[in-house]
């Protein structure tokens, strides 16, 4: 289906794009502590926003 050559590039290419991806998240995990500190209780009002809609939708009728 797929040819040695064309195998061998997905292969490299999977392992370089996962090495850079974990390199740049350990460069940028600092910055990450300092400006998004708060980023959970946007998460948690998303969340509440959520289940308030299907509440409302379950006894509503």
């Amino acid at each position: 289906m797929f040819s040695s050559g064309q195998l061998v590039f997905a292969l490299f290419f999977v392992l370089a794009f996962t090495t850079i991806i974990i390199l740049m998240y350990r460069k940028d995990a600092k910055g990450h502590k300092i400006h998004y500190s708060g980023a959970y209780k946007i998460l948690i009002g998303f969340i509440l926003a959520i289940i308030a809609l299907f509440l409302i939708k379950v006894f509503a009728h």
